[in-house]
């Protein structure tokens, strides 16, 4: 079943995909009464048939349960190359909310401003196509790229965050000794974290947790991580 987003509520039993959502069709190639879903702003789950020229016909309407019940938000350093596409694209698919990019002391990858806006509109891109592909009921947003000590101020927004430390800390089964409704992950680049970086996120009441006695890549951690969480709060 071909699955789209809208950008608009849809009030009536008849709605016109979006021109960039045409072209999707028109790749898969859908033909009069095929089962597409469109997913509206406010987490309607439209169920349709598909109508040549790129217009739907709403057979039935309802929430969309495909969401998990925490909002988790990874607060990602950024890796070299173009590890950062893989993250967002696993990330979504694996149930994250939100992904903000930012830039710590270790980092090598530092794109100037311009490169980070066109970096930031390619992730985006990256973000709806694999929640596409994955039936999510939202578009996970791809934040402006941040410094880490704003990221750890953003920390103030969780109920609980969780800096994941390639030096050790608590496992995340002994962390998540409740289910928070929101909660961020802070996953490194190559290099790690400066230990005055874990301290700026402890001091905000966050957690230092280990991903075991193997030091993950920079784009395995962020995986590995997000699916303990997914576990231990009952979203898979």
């Amino acid at each position: 079943m071909a699955w789209f987003f809208s950008e608009e509520e849809i009030s009536s039993d008849v709605y016109a995909l979006s021109e960039e959502n045409q072209k999707h069709a028109r790749v898969l190639r859908l033909r009069d009464g095929e089962a597409v879903t469109v997913i509206t702003p406010n987490g309607e789950q439209c169920d349709c048939a598909y109508k040549s020229g790129g217009t739907l016909r709403v057979l039935s309407r309802k929430p969309c349960e495909n969401e998990p019940d925490v909002f988790v938000t990874l607060y990602q350093a950024l890796p070299k190359g173009d590890k950062m596409d893989t993250i967002v694209q696993k990330c979504v698919e694996l149930g994250i909310s939100r992904i903000v990019p930012m830039l710590s002391a270790r980092c090598v990858s530092r794109p100037d401003e311009k490169s980070l806006r066109k970096k930031r509109e390619r992730w985006q891109k990256i973000a709806l196509q694999a929640a596409m592909q994955s039936r999510r009921g939202i578009i996970p947003e791809v934040a402006d790229c941040v410094s880490f000590a704003q990221a750890a101020e953003l920390t103030k927004e969780n109920d609980q965050t969780i800096f994941f430390y390639e030096l050790g800390g608590d496992s995340v089964k002994d962390i998540l000794t409740g289910k928070p409704q929101t909660l961020g992950m802070f996953i490194g680049s190559e290099g790690g974290f400066e230990a005055s970086e874990v301290q700026q996120v402890l001091l905000n009441g966050g957690r230092a947790a280990t991903l075991g006695k193997r030091i993950l890549r920079a784009e395995t951690a962020p995986l590995a991580a997000l699916s303990i969480i997914m576990y231990q709060t009952d979203n898979f």
